[in-house]
């Protein structure tokens, strides 16, 4: 055979593999709104730069007639490229071939774009589209996603591990996304579910739609297992794009710097009045952090689940930071399980990548109540607190009104390694609010009083005076500095400045063993 025939040949292979399922497939799932594996690729990568692995690999199965049905690819792309100039590798389910369904071949497929990317410390991004293990290849098909979650957890706080879910995700399927870093998903064409609507009516009777069981609504409000969604695939790979600017190629390097252009120095009056003067009443803390982050930008994670906890990545003179903050116009700011649970992750990915962590506090405390306690909110607090505790990144706290009990040591005390704990004049350091304190420390005196309505607010306001105020706090040490709101990005970038080259580790270990 002529050289120009083998060319040939290898051609008509390259289309073979690149047609997928075939035309009629890819227009149905373009009629569904969904892109194909291809598509996504091109989207997501920067333009030319997609280096493809295993093109040509089929399955092995000779059961049930697969003998005579093999496709190049079998039903996933795997390679490597580039996005904004940075080496990332990639996988792409593609449900036109044998509905994306997990093979042998597919399974190794992944795991050795996998094993590249832990190998050579770069971000492994996955398209999941898939109707789950290959029915036809049994046991040798879970064995596969058995692999594949085996180089998650290896990989997890070595590399970054991002899951964009854009299809169906069903059964055994759903765990690897589960395992990695952040999950997206995208309106009306995704969903993630351990067993479906058929079979949960057969066994519970109970009727639900695949959307409300495991679609992006449910994921990214109620589960908290969605971390973003997209109106369209389009828009979750550009969603993709911005998170990855956040973060560093892998567990030893740095994440990237950006050219600053926003004033150090800049200052907003607004912030002297943001915090209202009764501790009652709510105000955003999202308005606080926009304020004060470069040009005003903060890309938060997880913004429709557990929103009395705010958690995202945002740039302080051009140097990457995670943000933890308590949010006051949801029940108050206070910590419950799911906001626990929330931040806690968040603190330990921040932690993992050498990003530096930045705590608005305003908590009053733990959310009360039978549900709370007997869903084990002592054990999901200390998950918590013990992310704080763990991490050894600069951690610099801003106290900006209350920071009761022990919520005020949760959420990076000084006393768990905090590096800078700033406070705002507005703040209260206490054991508990004013009036809750006054009717334990009076209780006797209140009761006896001739007006004790009167004599309570005279305690109130003696006790607010006193105590209520960062202080005494300050007096002992554990609020480094009282600064003016309007100072408080100044101050921030000051202080990672100068915790820049900061050291810190944690006594020699295997791994501690945080209260799951």
């Amino acid at each position: 055979m002529t050289l120009s025939k083998k060319l040939k040949e290898l051609n008509k292979r390259h289309k073979a593999a690149e047609l997928g399922g075939g035309k009629e497939r890819i227009e149905r799932e373009h009629k569904k709104g969904k892109l194909t594996a291809r598509e996504r690729i091109d989207l997501l990568l920067d333009d030319g730069s997609f280096v493809e692995l295993d093109k040509f690999v089929v399955h092995r199965c000779r059961d049930f007639g697969m003998e005579k049905n093999k496709i190049p690819g079998d039903g996933v792309v795997t390679g490597y490229g580039t996005i904004e100039g940075r080496i990332v590798y990639i996988f792409a389910q593609d449900f036109t071939v044998f509905g994306g369904s997990l093979s042998e071949a597919y399974a190794k497929k992944i795991c050795k774009v996998m094993d590249l990317a832990i190998r050579n410390g770069a971000p492994m991004i996955g398209l999941n589209d898939s109707g789950g293990a290959r029915i036809q290849e049994g046991v040798v098909s879970l064995a596969g996603y058995a692999e594949i979650f085996l180089r998650n957890t290896l990989a997890s706080g070595v590399i970054p591990q991002i899951s964009a879910v854009m299809g169906p995700c069903a059964g055994g399927a759903v765990y690897s996304p589960a395992l990695t870093d952040f999950i997206f998903m995208v309106q009306d064409t995704s969903y993630m579910f351990i067993t479906g609507p058929d079979v949960i009516e057969t066994v519970t009777h109970e009727k639900v739609t695949k959307e409300e069981l495991g679609g992006a609504r449910t994921h990214s409000t109620k589960t908290g297992i969605a971390h973003f969604t997209a109106e369209d695939e389009e828009k979750c790979l550009l969603m993709i794009k911005e998170l990855l600017e956040f973060l560093p190629q892998n567990n030893m390097e740095d994440p990237p710097i950006l050219p600053a252009n926003d004033a150090p120095e800049r200052m907003h009056e607004k912030l002297q009045t943001l915090i209202p003067g009764n501790p009652n009443k709510p105000y955003d803390i999202k308005e606080l952090i926009e304020t004060v982050v470069d040009n005003n930008h903060f890309f938060e994670v997880q913004a429709n689940h557990a929103q009395n906890i705010v958690v995202g990545f945002a740039r302080l003179n051009g140097r990457s930071i995670g943000i933890v903050a308590n949010q006051p116009a949801v029940l108050a700011g206070t910590l419950d399980i799911s906001a626990s649970l929330k931040g806690a992750r968040f603190v330990r990915f921040c932690d993992a990548f050498n990003i530096p962590i930045i705590t608005f506090e305003d908590v009053p405390g733990f959310l009360p109540g039978v549900d709370q306690e007997y869903g084990g909110i002592i054990k999901h607090g200390a998950k918590l607190l013990y992310a704080f505790c763990e991490a050894t990144v600069p951690k610099i706290t801003v106290v900006t009104r209350k920071a009761y009990g022990g919520a005020y040591c949760v959420m990076s005390s000084k006393q768990i390694r905090g590096d800078i704990n700033y406070a705002f004049p507005t703040s209260e350091l206490a054991v508990m609010g004013s009036e809750g304190a006054v009717q334990i420390l009076y209780r006797r005196e209140i009761d006896s009083a001739p007006d004790p309505e009167k004599f309570k607010k005279e305690k109130v306001a003696e006790f607010r005076e006193k105590f209520a105020n960062p202080y005494i706090a300050a007096e002992l040490g554990y609020i480094d500095e009282v600064i003016e709101p309007k100072m408080t990005r100044l101050r921030l970038i000051q202080a990672l400045e100068m915790l820049q080259n900061k050291r810190d580790s944690n006594p020699p270990k295997k791994h501690g063993n945080i209260p799951l």
